[in-house]
């Protein structure tokens, strides 16, 4: 069973949330929170494999719960809960380690579809998406100034690999492009990590946006 905590201040959301998800035999909503603090400590009690996690919320915001999960030990993949896909704030939630955001009107046979990637460790988080949120960002140039001096530490191997991850290529598939065995892929993926101080390949898929290296 995938286990799902829901964050929201929207009781309405959240049963609409608990509902889709629970149409599907493999996921199991185990808590529900209305502000960032209990959002914590529902992540705490129950363990999930996937936090579903909105951003605007009274008391402690989404922002700031999302840096306190992460730095829990193993922290569960979140995916940030919005209203407008273009938003600064999702922006922030992502450099902050959340792996991707779900805009509320998402249909229910893909929120359950999206949820699954999310617990499999997969960005849910499409390029094009990813193209427009740094295309808004308001510290553009900073930005990509840092992702360039970023990217100055990669091999060029490492480089390819940091490209497939900004396109939403997945090990496999990375490993089919470049010829190359899916280990010997995910140890790519790993070491450039750390390199790049990214928690996850959300973080990394945006630098190479950032930097503009995907069509290399």
């Amino acid at each position: 069973m995938i286990r799902v905590v829901l964050v929201d201040d929207e009781p309405m959301v959240c049963v609409f949330l608990r509902t889709i998800l629970g149409s599907a035999d493999d996921i199991e909503v185990v808590e529900e929170a209305h502000d960032g603090a209990a959002g914590v400590e529902a992540v705490v009690r129950g363990r999930p494999d996937v936090v579903l996690m909105d951003l605007r919320m009274p008391g402690m915001d989404g922002l700031t719960a999302i840096r306190r999960i992460n730095a829990l030990a193993d922290p569960p993949p979140i995916v940030v809960l919005t209203t407008f896909d273009a938003d600064q704030y999702v922006l922030r939630a992502l450099r902050a380690g959340a792996s991707g955001f779900l805009v509320k009107s998402t249909p229910p046979e893909d929120l359950i579809g999206l949820v699954r990637v999310a617990a499999q460790g997969h960005t849910v988080l499409s390029p094009a998406a990813a193209r427009r949120l740094v295309a808004v960002s308001t510290d553009s140039l900073a930005a990509r100034d840092r992702a360039r001096d970023l990217v100055r530490t990669l091999t060029e191997r490492e480089i390819e690999v940091l490209a497939c991850l900004g396109q939403g290529l997945s090990n496999a598939q990375i490993a089919a492009r470049l010829h190359l065995s899916e280990a010997t892929i995910k140890g790519y993926v790993s070491r450039m990590l750390d390199k790049l101080g990214c928690v996850n390949r959300t973080q990394a898929g945006l630098i190479a946006h950032e930097a503009g290296i995907i069509d290399r």
